[in-house]
């Protein structure tokens, strides 16, 4: 005859015995890690609402557990006095905390202990980045549920915090479903009502949220002595066919891949009429590269003069999805420029233009 197999056997007693709420504690901290370490699944709008809430409220509860794990002592009968004897089995009066003190310095350690992990960090070398946070508050709440579950095991049973979840629903379908009055069983539907309104506006802000701002970043940068790249101290002075770098970067901020193309120009312009004319130039380079969303791309760019000249203009033309015939400043979707003196290479400047012969 085949008998029933209770299911619950065959996990280790630890975890047959780990408080409902402390396991809840720790199926919330496997999920965080799970929706921001699992590709795919990080990009999902999901991760911000889990990731908010485990930063608000595990660690510090963690924490509270394992500070008190006592339940808050029932008041004893009046006519009844607390027994001498220490091995009595009555609550032990001025100890533990209730539920809704438990829930508030839940959420304000949690708001102080966040904080200080990401203090220690920041003197480690792996900083205060997004995975070594992760890890550390994950561990940091692991160990203070381990803690809690030990010490309320020490307690005696009618000491041991707990929540009285069952209660809870038991009372709550009650309400719901067993309502004493005709007004309270509309007020009841109107409950029901506001918090599936609640939910479905919550829902929808997080799962569509608002379209924030596009935009391109496109920059230039040079490095310093210290090897750092810095947006200062740009090459002005050059002799002809001499080269000089800079880095050119792009940082795309659409919500979307795009396919970016940089035009390098050479132009000699003048003032007429306040504005300015381009009697020359010549094409340098061109770069064509496509950038994730919220990705960055860089390259070094020797910028190489062919003509000579005082304040000739180096433009840099940034197009998405193709290059226009003739690229010019007034059709890029984006535009950089850097002034340059270009001698021809005896120390003087040529009058202007004229290239000398390589």
């Amino acid at each position: 005859m085949v008998r029933d197999v209770d299911l619950q056997l065959l996990l280790p007693r630890s975890v047959r015995t780990l408080p409902a709420d402390l396991t809840a504690i720790c199926l919330l901290v496997f999920l965080t890690l799970a929706v921001v370490l699992i590709p795919g699944l990080n990009e999902t709008p999901i991760r911000a609402f889990v990731g908010l809430v485990f930063v608000l409220f595990p660690p510090g509860y963690a924490f509270i557990a394992a500070l008190f794990p006592e339940d808050i002592p029932a008041e004893l009968p009046s006519n009844e006095s607390t027994p001498d004897t220490e091995d009595s089995r009555l609550p032990r009066p001025g100890t533990g905390i209730d539920g809704l003190e438990r829930v508030a310095l839940s959420f304000g350690t949690s708001i102080a202990i966040v904080p200080l992990i990401g203090l220690i960090l920041n003197f480690t070398p792996w900083g205060i980045r997004l995975v070594p946070v992760l890890l550390s508050l994950s561990a940091f709440t692991l160990c203070m549920t381990a803690v809690g579950a030990v010490r309320r095991n020490d307690l005696p049973e009618e000491e041991r915090f707990s929540v009285p979840y069952r209660s809870w629903f038991g009372r709550a379908r009650g309400e719901l479903f067993e309502p004493d009055t005709r007004a309270d069983a509309v007020l009841n539907v109107v409950l029901v009502l506001c918090i599936l309104l609640a939910t479905a506006s919550v829902t929808y802000a997080v799962v569509i949220p608002k379209q924030g701002e596009s935009f391109t970043e496109f920059y230039l940068l040079t490095e310093n002595k210290q090897q750092k790249l810095v947006a200062d101290d740009y090459p002005t002075n050059f002799t002809y066919d001499q080269s000089k770098p800079v880095v050119v970067g792009i940082g795309n901020h659409e919500g979307h891949r795009e396919n970016y193309s940089v035009v390098v120009l050479l132009q000699d312009v003048t003032a007429q009429n306040n504005s300015t004319v381009v009697t020359e130039q010549r094409q340098l380079r061109r770069f064509d590269t496509g950038v994730e969303s919220n990705g960055t791309w860089r390259t070094t760019h020797r910028i190489r003069p062919k003509m000579t000249g005082d304040r000739l203009r180096v433009v840099y033309l940034l197009y998405k999805d193709g290059v226009p015939a003739n690229p010019a400043v007034n059709n890029a979707y984006r535009e950089i420029h850097l002034w340059i003196n270009v001698t021809a290479g005896n120390g003087t400047t040529s009058s202007k233009r004229a290239a000398p012969s390589p």
